[in-house]
């Protein structure tokens, strides 16, 4: 993802703020020459995910913090398994402790969820998509997150694809009208995609020249038959409120992608720690 530096510079920075602002007054009890060295360990099992943003947090306040790490993003982790080891200032360390596991876990988190999915489509031609349902502030980072678990990105933002939605179709009077101003808008690289609710307008959609086609909310029978009729013409995703429950299901239907809003939104952070030895 392009600037992917630029935003781990950029939410490492605003994570440090948001926690140090004047001064870390806990930290200033303790030697401010006193070099220790510290373990992160998990207390469970999950995917690792964001060792260039824990990373960035130590070197922002101390170049000369190092981290050797034992497990890389995308690794599978267990409970009691050190992830990487850190030398320097003790202040330094428990400074940045904080803003370097929050970014960690919930990155972990992101990718573990993301996995789970993925796993449960194994064997099956249908490809796992994520969504602008993302934490303030993090939707880089958790797009990072869900490739590193295996998932695919759907457009970063507003700016890099169009989305055509129910509203969007009510405002411009109908799909063939809106689609004819998709493509006119649209510069190469640009995806065009279109939401339907019922065959009717997949059927329109389909006449418009729609390739991308969002099958909102549609049930088990009506996937299957969207499929068919469409038979090929265009690239259906199924969406809407979709779960891990029934999941392999939905992707039985032949449907070519999935998108999940949960992989972002819904996220329990991993449970990691970091003890001074």
């Amino acid at each position: 993802m392009e600037n992917l530096a630029l935003h781990i510079k950029t939410n490492v920075i605003s994570s440090l703020v948001e926690d140090i602002k004047s001064g870390d007054l806990t930290a200033q009890l303790l030697p401010e020459d006193l070099i220790v060295n510290a373990q992160v360990i998990t207390r469970q099992t999950g995917v690792l995910c964001g060792t260039q943003w824990f990373d960035a947090c130590f070197q922002a306040l101390d170049a000369s913090c190092t981290i050797a790490w034992h497990a890389k993003d995308g690794d599978s982790i267990r409970p009691g398994q050190t992830l990487c080891e850190i030398s320097g200032p003790v202040r330094i360390l428990l400074t940045a402790e904080r803003s370097a596991l929050n970014l960690l876990q919930t990155l972990s988190g992101t990718a573990t969820t993301t996995r789970r999915y993925v796993d449960a489509v194994d064997g099956l031609k249908v490809k796992i998509m994520d969504t602008r349902k993302t934490l303030p502030g993090l939707r880089d980072a958790q797009k990072y997150a869900v490739r590193v678990g295996g998932g695919h990105n759907q457009r970063a933002g507003l700016y890099d694809g169009i989305l055509i939605k129910e509203n969007h179709i009510a405002a411009a009077g109908s799909i063939s009208a809106v689609m004819a101003a998709a493509f006119e808008l649209a510069q190469p690289g640009i995806s065009v995609q279109i939401e339907v609710e019922n065959m009717m307008e997949l059927d329109e959609a389909l006449d418009a020249g729609a390739k991308l086609i969002l099958l909102d909310n549609f049930d088990l029978e009506a996937l299957r038959a969207a499929v068919e009729h469409t038979a090929g013409r265009a690239e259906l995703e199924a969406s809407g409120g979709i779960t891990l429950r029934g999941l392999r299901e939905i992707a039985e239907t032949g449907v070519d992608r999935i998108s999940i809003g949960a992989l972002t939104k819904d996220i329990e952070a991993l449970d990691l720690s970091m003890r001074i030895n």
